[in-house]
């Protein structure tokens, strides 16, 4: 961002004003400020500081000074602003240009190899150039500048709307508050990162927490996560936390200057969006922190292995936690070819680390009943640091994985983090025993109600057959008040176990019938706190419908699952009519899923539940289908493939939905029309050999629109 001679400028200047810090004027304000952005920059970025703390300090300080005495001189990107100045009440929800999608993960050279495979086949290269660098382990952030101010800070939520996090993400100061993006020719961007807490603030923040009588936080992971939605702005600061930028996901270049773009910006802009390496060579020029300096641009896959492995043995020197390594196509024009799936592009994929491991003692075993009924065994065991988290408890999932592991209390063990994220149990040390072990006895009976019971037998998991036992009844209210589902954020597990135990919160309607007066005077519920939980449970009640299926805790019936059956229907009680066959017809629905789905729908107790719900105000209604069944492309479904001329995709799909029609993520027998542009590539193959679905061109598409 600075060269050698700006460099040499600035440090001269930091020391000019530190001898004159009591005579700066507002003459020199704006010259205060570039020098006050360097020496961040030199800390934040660099870790190269130029300047004691103290002397930064006094310079900040004769800022604050001289737009005190005429705030009409403070600028939205001036050092000052970044001071968090109050409580944010509540997060609101901000869409994202475009969709964070998750990435493909793989674990060996072997799924790299395959990996590649497709590039190869899908791009028509035999061979391909890649960047590798590193996964980072924090909290997603995505970044909106325009005219080069930072506008817009949001996390990642659901992939597609994310929490708008600005004043806490002004807070982080590796973040410029604005960017001289305008200098390649760009008037919007979106940028992706990863926010992160260092070992070393990690380290010395958990070290005050415990001076200070407080409970250290879990891990950086968690660390950056939990901090980005602190409502106080200035204890998002004092945690010193930092971001990596890696990914442009979303630009557009600056309008024609007299009808002509400029010749200069519009070399720089077409250089920079041609490949991804030099994408993060720009946002370091800008003064972002990215993994210029980590990254590497190789070809073939066999170099991708190689640095892969070369990065992993140095891991443990890094400053920051990693878990793996990206590798991303680098030519963007080929991503761009490559395209990507409901869930993740294809032109990019997250190498995990091998999983740390770690040896402890198998001290009990927990059985706990889940919402469905399910009873799973928990293992707790001698608590022991893995990967950087300490770890005292690991389910086990069901009998026939104690039986698979020969697992017995006393037992010493294996553990791993598979993938640094989920411990598990690799094995028993059967040779260590000493006779003293005990076998590991699954109950027969709920180890809650003292029902009986079951296992089908398809399946492996031992089930509570009492519906309302309290285990179950307690994990489905705490299901329908979740961040997915109805998201009644004042409500907790803690609370919802609560209420249950004093009477007042027994079914799921309950949840909006709750006698306040009786909460007056509990710990923790204060006047302050009673209206925050009314307010909340209101506003779930505009939840729309996906979140209200999903909330009710169908079996097998997940989010995705959840969104396909509310485009099904204009109301929920649709389903009431709906035989095992027509499910079947709907995307991501089989045959297990359908036999759920008819089941919960045949309940007279599940009807007269869905009723209440609607009495108590919650919207059962699909507008969006209600509005759009009369359309010309009602009971059709689309698929686009390939770059269109005159439409963008987003466009062709939201005009096919506009006018009645449903979009697949996949060629199958379901997809009544395949959309082809230039470069269509194997959707258009298959959907030639199926032989049953239509294949239209732009124009012919358009046609159909307007006939």
């Amino acid at each position: 961002m600075y060269n050698e001679d700006q460099t040499k400028v600035l440090q001269q200047k930091s020391v000019d004003f530190l001898n004159a810090a009591n005579s700066i004027t507002e003459n020199n304000i704006e010259q205060l400020r570039n020098v006050l952005r360097f020496n961040e920059y030199r800390y934040y970025v660099q870790n190269n500081p130029l300047i004691s703390d103290v002397e930064y300090d006094v310079l900040y300080k004769a800022l604050e000074k001289i737009e005190a005495t005429n705030q009409s001189l403070i600028t939205k990107d001036s050092p000052t602003q970044r001071v968090g100045n109050g409580l944010v009440n509540n997060f609101a929800k901000a869409e994202h240009l475009v969709p964070m999608l998750s990435l493909e993960n793989s674990y060996d050279a072997d799924d790299l190899i395959d990996w590649d495979r497709k590039a190869k086949e899908l791009s028509g290269l035999n061979e391909v150039e890649y960047c590798v660098e590193p996964k980072f382990d924090g909290a997603s952030i995505s970044l909106i500048y325009e005219n080069n101010m930072l506008v817009r800070g949001t996390t990642r939520g659901d992939g597609v709307v994310g929490d708008d996090i600005t004043p806490n993400t002004m807070q982080i100061k590796s973040i410029p508050l604005s960017a001289n993006f305008m200098e390649y020719g760009i008037n919007q961007i979106e940028v992706r990162g990863e926010v992160m807490l260092n070992k070393k603030n990690f380290k010395a923040y958990n070290d005050k927490q415990i001076e200070e009588g407080n409970p250290p936080l879990a891990n950086p992971r968690n660390a950056a996560a939990g901090s980005l939605r602190i409502k106080d702005t200035a204890e998002v600061g004092r945690r010193k936390l930092e971001a990596f930028l890696y990914h442009v996901s979303y630009v557009t270049p600056l309008p024609p200057k007299g009808g002509i773009l400029d010749s200069t910006n519009s070399s720089n802009f077409s250089k920079q969006l041609s490949t991804h390496s030099n994408m993060l060579e720009m946002l370091w020029s800008l003064g972002f922190k990215s993994p210029k300096k980590e990254m590497k641009v190789v070809k073939g896959i066999q170099a991708v292995i190689d640095y892969v492995n070369e990065f992993e043995k140095s891991r443990d020197n890094l400053d920051y936690e990693i878990d793996g390594m990206v590798i991303k196509v680098n030519n963007l024009q080929l991503q761009d070819k490559l395209g990507m799936t409901s869930h993740h592009p294809r032109w990019a994929i997250a190498y995990k680390f091998k999983a740390r491991q770690a040896t402890s003692k198998l001290i009990g075993i927990e059985f706990q009943v889940g919402r469905t009924g399910a009873v799973t065994p928990v293992a707790k065991i001698e608590a022991v640091a893995v990967g950087g988290v300490t770890v005292s408890s690991i389910s086990i999932h069901n009998e026939e994985y104690i039986i698979e592991k020969d697992l017995q209390l006393g037992d010493s063990i294996l553990i791993e983090r598979s993938g640094d994220v989920i411990p598990q149990i690799v094995k028993s040390f059967a040779e260590l025993r000493r006779g003293t072990e005990q076998k590991i006895i699954f109950p027969t009976h709920c180890p809650v109600c003292e029902h009986i019971l079951i296992k089908p037998a398809e399946e492996a998991v031992w089930r509570c057959s009492n519906m309302n036992c309290k285990a179950q009844v307690v994990e489905r209210i705490i299901h329908f008040v979740s961040k997915d589902a109805l998201d009644i954020r004042s409500f907790g597990d803690a609370n919802v176990r609560k209420f249950y135990d004093m009477g007042i919160l027994q079914t799921l309607t309950d949840v909006y019938q709750l006698p306040w007066d009786k909460l007056k005077g509990l710990e923790g519920f204060g006047e302050k706190s009673i209206a925050n939980l009314q307010t909340a449970i209101e506003n779930s009640k505009t939840q729309p419908l996906n979140r209200i299926i999903y909330g009710l805790g169908i079996r097998y019936v997940g989010e995705t699952t959840a969104k396909t059956l509310a485009n099904a229907v204009s109301h929920l009680k649709d389903f009431t009519t709906y035989t095992e066959e027509e499910l079947k017809q709907l995307d991501d629905v089989g045959i297990k899923v359908a036999k759920s789905i008819c089941a919960f729908f045949s309940s007279a107790e599940n009807i007269e539940l869905i009723d209440k719900l609607e009495q108590l105000g919650l919207h059962l209604k699909n507008e969006k289908k209600t509005t759009t069944t009369n359309g010309n492309l009602t009971g059709f479904t689309f698929l686009f493939t390939g770059t269109l001329s005159r439409l963008k995709r987003s466009d062709g799909e939201a005009m096919v939905e506009a006018n009645g029609g449903k979009l697949l993520s996949g060629v199958s027998s379901k997809l009544s029309y395949l959309v082809v542009g230039e470069d269509a590539g194997s959707k258009l193959e298959k959907a030639k050999k199926l032989g049953t679905i239509t294949i239209l061109n732009e124009e012919e598409f358009l046609k159909m629109l307007s006939s």
